[in-house]
């Protein structure tokens, strides 16, 4: 873990605070690879867990666990039966990356949490222009970075990741192959 992760730096002489850190948990990375696994390998259709974890090598109870949030978040729905599994609930164009990492990561944010929304004003003091700190400007460009990231996740779906799977050469089995044979 980066050092000033770990280490509290006091930005207003009164109030602690810590630097977050930027990285996806093992958990959205798996449920990014497990949806495009579906999608991929499966055409959205009911896929079974221990044949994403085998091809994705994510451990099969951590990947039920993760099937469980996202079928709760309506992203996949699942089947009972030899020929059952977890399904995609809608198009591979549709899922988008951001959508799967706010189901297993929470809010996409940079910045702090909001302490008391709005400040109250004084009644006796007269209006007057704001004081802005360099926290408060330090936020609203942390916040900026927030929303261009969380665009960024957004603008990548499933469909997109297969088919730069397909430029890559990856195969889908059952694909045609040929043979020569002299």
């Amino acid at each position: 873990m980066p050092y000033l992760a770990e280490n509290p730096v006091l930005d207003n002489s009164d109030r602690q605070c810590t630097f977050l850190t930027v990285k996806l948990s093992n958990k959205g990375r798996y449920a990014v690879r497990a949806l495009f696994d579906i999608a991929f390998y499966n055409d959205g259709k009911p896929t079974q867990v221990k044949d994403i974890a085998e091809r994705q090598d994510i451990p099969p109870r951590f990947l039920e666990q993760i099937f469980q949030d996202l079928k709760r978040a309506g992203l996949v729905g699942s089947k009972r039966g030899p020929s059952g599994g977890y399904n995609l609930q809608m198009p591979a164009s549709q899922v988008r990356v951001g959508g799967i990492l706010r189901v297993t990561e929470g809010p996409i944010t940079l910045t702090e949490a909001a302490e008391g929304a709005e400040a109250v004003r004084e009644p006796s003091v007269p209006e007057r222009r704001p004081q802005v700190s360099a926290r408060d400007v330090t936020e609203n460009v942390f916040g900026d970075l927030s929303t261009r990231i969380e665009a960024c996740l957004d603008g990548v779906c499933l469909q997109d990741m297969c088919d730069q799977a397909e430029k890559a050469g990856l195969r889908r089995p059952g694909a045609a192959r040929y043979q020569y044979v002299i």
